[in-house]
Protein backbone atom coordinates (compact mmCIF):
# COMPACT_ATOMS: atom_id res chain seq x y z
CA UNK A 1 0.00 0.00 0.00
CA UNK A 2 1.43 3.66 -0.88
CA UNK A 3 1.25 6.24 1.38
CA UNK A 4 -1.60 8.68 0.43
CA UNK A 5 -0.76 11.67 -2.36
CA UNK A 6 -2.76 14.30 -0.10
CA UNK A 7 -0.65 14.49 2.37
CA UNK A 8 3.18 14.17 2.44
CA UNK A 9 4.61 14.69 6.09
CA UNK A 10 6.92 12.60 7.60
CA UNK A 11 7.79 12.63 11.66
CA UNK A 12 11.25 11.00 13.07
CA UNK A 13 10.60 10.88 16.64
CA UNK A 14 13.79 10.38 18.82
CA UNK A 15 12.06 9.16 22.29
CA UNK A 16 13.19 9.24 25.97
CA UNK A 17 11.37 7.35 28.87
CA UNK A 18 13.74 9.76 31.40
CA UNK A 19 12.59 11.74 33.70
CA UNK A 20 13.48 14.62 31.92
CA UNK A 21 11.89 13.60 28.45
CA UNK A 22 10.72 16.87 27.37
CA UNK A 23 14.35 18.09 26.76
CA UNK A 24 15.33 14.31 25.25
CA UNK A 25 12.94 13.57 23.02
CA UNK A 26 13.29 15.45 19.84
CA UNK A 27 10.98 15.94 16.17
CA UNK A 28 11.73 15.98 13.15
CA UNK A 29 9.48 17.10 10.47
CA UNK A 30 10.51 15.93 7.09
CA UNK A 31 8.22 16.96 3.60
CA UNK A 32 7.94 14.53 0.78
CA UNK A 33 8.71 16.18 -2.43
CA UNK A 34 8.95 13.38 -5.50
CA UNK A 35 11.44 11.29 -4.32
CA UNK A 36 13.44 13.31 -1.61
CA UNK A 37 12.71 13.90 1.96
CA UNK A 38 13.06 17.63 2.70
CA UNK A 39 13.52 18.11 6.31
CA UNK A 40 12.04 21.45 7.39
CA UNK A 41 12.25 21.42 11.71
CA UNK A 42 14.11 19.61 14.41
CA UNK A 43 12.67 20.11 17.67
CA UNK A 44 12.11 19.17 21.19
CA UNK A 45 9.24 17.76 22.85
CA UNK A 46 9.22 20.37 25.22
CA UNK A 47 8.24 22.96 22.63
CA UNK A 48 5.16 21.05 21.47
CA UNK A 49 2.01 22.98 22.17
CA UNK A 50 0.99 21.98 26.47
CA UNK A 51 3.96 19.98 27.28
CA UNK A 52 7.33 20.90 29.30
CA UNK A 53 10.27 18.69 30.53
CA UNK A 54 8.98 16.47 32.51
CA UNK A 55 8.15 12.78 31.58
CA UNK A 56 4.35 12.87 31.97
CA UNK A 57 3.64 16.58 30.40
CA UNK A 58 5.68 15.93 27.01
CA UNK A 59 4.69 12.07 26.56
CA UNK A 60 0.97 13.84 26.81
CA UNK A 61 1.93 16.60 24.74
CA UNK A 62 3.55 13.96 22.27
CA UNK A 63 0.73 11.46 22.09
CA UNK A 64 -1.50 14.39 21.66
CA UNK A 65 0.43 15.40 18.80
CA UNK A 66 0.11 12.51 16.61
CA UNK A 67 -3.54 11.70 17.58
CA UNK A 68 -4.19 15.19 15.80
CA UNK A 69 -2.20 14.49 12.82
CA UNK A 70 -3.86 12.77 9.31
CA UNK A 71 -2.17 11.18 6.68
CA UNK A 72 1.02 11.03 8.29
CA UNK A 73 3.41 8.73 9.13
CA UNK A 74 5.55 8.72 12.48
CA UNK A 75 8.94 6.55 12.80
CA UNK A 76 9.58 6.17 16.60
CA UNK A 77 12.61 4.96 17.78
CA UNK A 78 11.44 2.61 20.88
CA UNK A 79 10.46 -1.10 20.95
CA UNK A 80 6.40 -1.74 19.91
CA UNK A 81 6.41 -5.22 21.14
CA UNK A 82 8.44 -8.74 22.50
CA UNK A 83 9.74 -11.74 21.87
CA UNK A 84 6.63 -13.99 20.73
CA UNK A 85 7.45 -16.63 24.06
CA UNK A 86 7.11 -13.98 26.57
CA UNK A 87 3.20 -12.80 25.04
CA UNK A 88 0.12 -14.98 26.30
CA UNK A 89 -2.19 -12.91 24.42
CA UNK A 90 -3.81 -13.99 21.12
CA UNK A 91 -3.08 -10.53 19.19
CA UNK A 92 -0.42 -7.65 19.60
CA UNK A 93 -3.44 -5.30 20.17
CA UNK A 94 -4.78 -7.07 22.93
CA UNK A 95 -1.20 -7.14 24.08
CA UNK A 96 -0.76 -3.26 23.92
CA UNK A 97 -4.27 -2.53 25.58
CA UNK A 98 -3.32 -4.72 29.10
CA UNK A 99 0.29 -3.45 29.15
CA UNK A 100 -0.68 -1.05 31.72
CA UNK A 101 -2.76 -3.31 33.86
CA UNK A 102 -0.17 -5.50 33.69
CA UNK A 103 2.95 -4.20 34.23
CA UNK A 104 2.96 -1.15 36.77
CA UNK A 105 6.26 0.26 36.66
CA UNK A 106 9.47 -0.22 34.39
CA UNK A 107 11.31 -2.51 37.51
CA UNK A 108 8.29 -4.46 36.99
CA UNK A 109 8.27 -4.83 33.38
CA UNK A 110 11.76 -5.43 33.56
CA UNK A 111 11.52 -7.68 35.90
CA UNK A 112 8.72 -9.98 34.95
CA UNK A 113 10.55 -10.30 31.24
CA UNK A 114 13.48 -11.28 32.65
CA UNK A 115 11.74 -14.55 34.90
CA UNK A 116 9.68 -15.19 32.33
CA UNK A 117 13.15 -15.69 29.61
CA UNK A 118 15.16 -17.20 32.53
CA UNK A 119 17.14 -14.75 33.30
CA UNK A 120 17.97 -14.01 29.38
CA UNK A 121 17.81 -11.08 27.21
CA UNK A 122 15.88 -12.51 23.99
CA UNK A 123 15.03 -10.92 21.06
CA UNK A 124 12.42 -10.14 19.05
CA UNK A 125 13.03 -12.29 15.11
CA UNK A 126 13.26 -8.47 13.96
CA UNK A 127 15.55 -7.75 16.21
CA UNK A 128 17.89 -10.32 15.23
CA UNK A 129 17.21 -9.62 11.22
CA UNK A 130 17.48 -6.14 11.52
CA UNK A 131 20.91 -5.77 13.73
CA UNK A 132 19.18 -3.62 16.66
CA UNK A 133 21.42 -3.03 19.59
CA UNK A 134 19.40 -4.59 22.39
CA UNK A 135 16.58 -6.88 23.47
CA UNK A 136 13.37 -4.49 24.66
CA UNK A 137 13.81 -5.10 28.10
CA UNK A 138 17.44 -4.52 27.68
CA UNK A 139 18.75 -2.53 31.21
CA UNK A 140 19.29 0.35 28.85
CA UNK A 141 16.13 0.26 26.96
CA UNK A 142 13.43 -1.30 28.72
CA UNK A 143 12.05 2.32 30.86
CA UNK A 144 11.85 3.82 27.09
CA UNK A 145 10.00 0.58 25.68
CA UNK A 146 7.76 0.68 28.61
CA UNK A 147 6.63 4.22 28.34
CA UNK A 148 6.68 4.13 25.00
CA UNK A 149 3.94 1.71 24.72
CA UNK A 150 2.38 2.12 28.04
CA UNK A 151 2.28 6.71 27.90
CA UNK A 152 2.13 6.46 23.63
CA UNK A 153 1.15 3.68 21.70
CA UNK A 154 -1.34 2.62 24.24
CA UNK A 155 -3.65 5.27 24.56
CA UNK A 156 -3.77 5.65 20.41
CA UNK A 157 -4.78 2.38 20.46
CA UNK A 158 -7.45 2.81 22.56
CA UNK A 159 -8.77 6.38 20.64
CA UNK A 160 -8.43 4.03 17.49
CA UNK A 161 -6.73 7.56 16.35
CA UNK A 162 -3.75 5.62 14.88
CA UNK A 163 -2.57 2.50 12.51
CA UNK A 164 0.09 0.47 14.09
CA UNK A 165 2.22 -1.43 11.43
CA UNK A 166 2.47 -3.84 10.72
CA UNK A 167 0.46 -4.90 13.32
CA UNK A 168 -2.43 -3.35 12.56
CA UNK A 169 -3.78 -2.48 8.61
CA UNK A 170 -2.98 0.80 7.54
CA UNK A 171 -5.92 3.17 7.00
CA UNK A 172 -6.04 6.21 4.68
CA UNK A 173 -6.92 9.15 7.12
CA UNK A 174 -5.38 8.30 9.97
CA UNK A 175 -1.68 8.51 11.16
CA UNK A 176 0.54 5.78 10.79
CA UNK A 177 3.26 4.96 13.28
CA UNK A 178 5.85 2.41 12.56
CA UNK A 179 9.10 1.24 14.46
CA UNK A 180 12.12 2.81 14.05
CA UNK A 181 15.88 2.38 14.63
CA UNK A 182 18.68 5.01 14.25
CA UNK A 183 21.69 2.75 15.32
CA UNK A 184 20.25 -0.18 12.58
CA UNK A 185 20.04 2.18 10.17
CA UNK A 186 23.33 3.60 10.17
CA UNK A 187 24.49 0.15 9.97
CA UNK A 188 22.57 -0.58 7.11
CA UNK A 189 25.24 2.57 5.91
CA UNK A 190 27.83 1.77 6.70
CA UNK A 191 27.93 4.80 9.25
CA UNK A 192 28.10 2.67 12.66
CA UNK A 193 30.03 5.21 14.40
CA UNK A 194 30.68 7.09 18.21
CA UNK A 195 29.19 10.13 17.21
CA UNK A 196 27.09 10.86 20.94
CA UNK A 197 29.12 12.97 23.05
CA UNK A 198 31.09 16.63 23.81
CA UNK A 199 34.31 17.40 21.34
CA UNK A 200 35.56 18.11 17.84
CA UNK A 201 35.89 14.44 17.22
CA UNK A 202 32.22 13.58 18.33
CA UNK A 203 30.33 16.51 16.30
CA UNK A 204 32.80 15.69 13.41
CA UNK A 205 31.09 12.46 13.43
CA UNK A 206 27.85 13.77 13.49
CA UNK A 207 28.27 15.94 10.68
CA UNK A 208 29.97 13.49 8.43
CA UNK A 209 26.66 10.96 9.24
CA UNK A 210 24.25 13.96 7.91
CA UNK A 211 26.73 14.76 4.98
CA UNK A 212 26.56 11.02 3.83
CA UNK A 213 22.57 10.68 4.50
CA UNK A 214 22.23 13.98 2.31
CA UNK A 215 24.25 12.27 -0.46
CA UNK A 216 22.28 9.43 -0.91
CA UNK A 217 19.75 11.82 -2.80
CA UNK A 218 16.68 10.88 -0.51
CA UNK A 219 17.27 13.85 2.22
CA UNK A 220 17.76 17.21 1.63
CA UNK A 221 18.27 20.01 4.32
CA UNK A 222 18.46 23.60 2.97
CA UNK A 223 18.53 25.41 5.80
CA UNK A 224 21.69 25.88 7.46
CA UNK A 225 20.53 27.04 10.60
CA UNK A 226 18.66 23.37 10.85
CA UNK A 227 22.04 21.89 10.21
CA UNK A 228 23.94 23.25 12.68
CA UNK A 229 21.03 22.38 15.43
CA UNK A 230 21.35 19.01 14.62
CA UNK A 231 25.47 18.32 14.11
CA UNK A 232 25.47 21.18 17.51
CA UNK A 233 23.35 18.68 19.77
CA UNK A 234 26.12 16.71 21.80
CA UNK A 235 23.45 14.03 22.84
CA UNK A 236 23.05 13.25 18.87
CA UNK A 237 19.59 12.78 20.02
CA UNK A 238 18.29 15.76 17.00
CA UNK A 239 20.88 13.45 15.09
CA UNK A 240 18.71 10.48 15.49
CA UNK A 241 15.37 11.95 15.03
CA UNK A 242 16.67 13.08 11.28
CA UNK A 243 17.83 9.57 10.94
CA UNK A 244 14.13 7.82 12.35
CA UNK A 245 12.64 10.37 9.37
CA UNK A 246 14.80 9.26 6.85
CA UNK A 247 14.21 5.23 7.80
CA UNK A 248 10.32 6.30 7.77
CA UNK A 249 10.64 7.51 4.42
CA UNK A 250 12.55 4.86 2.79
CA UNK A 251 10.30 2.62 4.34
CA UNK A 252 7.50 4.05 2.28
CA UNK A 253 9.61 4.23 -0.68
CA UNK A 254 9.84 0.64 0.00
CA UNK A 255 5.63 0.04 0.13
CA UNK A 256 4.75 -0.75 3.76
CA UNK A 257 2.72 -4.28 4.02
CA UNK A 258 1.19 -5.83 6.78
CA UNK A 259 1.17 -9.59 7.21
CA UNK A 260 -1.02 -10.78 9.27
CA UNK A 261 -0.03 -14.24 9.92
CA UNK A 262 3.74 -13.68 10.14
CA UNK A 263 5.87 -13.18 13.28
CA UNK A 264 5.91 -9.28 12.91
CA UNK A 265 2.32 -9.06 13.45
CA UNK A 266 3.00 -10.03 17.05
CA UNK A 267 6.07 -9.11 17.64
CA UNK A 268 6.52 -5.69 15.45
CA UNK A 269 8.88 -4.83 12.88
CA UNK A 270 11.86 -2.40 12.87
CA UNK A 271 11.66 -0.14 9.25
CA UNK A 272 15.32 0.61 8.68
Amino acid sequence: MNFPDFERIVYGIDFSGARDAGRRIWIARGIIEGAELFVTECFQAKDLPDSGENRERSHRALREFVNKQKNTVFGMDFPFGLPKTLVKEGSWEEWVLGFQDRYSSPEQFRGSCTVTSGGKETKRLTDVEKKTPFSPYNLRLYRQTFFGIKDVLGPLIRDRAVSILPMQKPVPGKAWVIEVCPASTLKKERLSLPYKGEGEKKRGAREKILRCMQNTGILKIKKSALRCTIIDNRGGDALDSVIAAFATFRALRGGITFEKNSPYALEGWVYV
